[in-house]
């Protein structure tokens, strides 16, 4: 089936709807995709032992 075999039996089914239905059909246009988040680097072991270190740190100077 082409896109235009497609459009044609969509059509047929519309104008059906409305004279069986009595109703309305709306069409709507395709959403878009959402834009793409910033790319973000991920803390690495290395980045997390480092950060507890400098808790453990900053807690020894506190507790004197």
């Amino acid at each position: 089936m082409t896109k235009d075999e497609l459009r044609a039996e969509l059509e047929r089914q519309a104008q059906r709807y409305k004279d069986v239905y009595g109703g309305e059909v709306v069409t709507y246009a395709a959403q878009p995709d959402p834009d793409r988040k910033p790319w973000r680097k991920r803390p690495t072991v290395q980045d997390q032992a480092f950060q507890q270190e400098l808790q453990k740190i900053e807690q020894a100077r506190n507790a004197e």
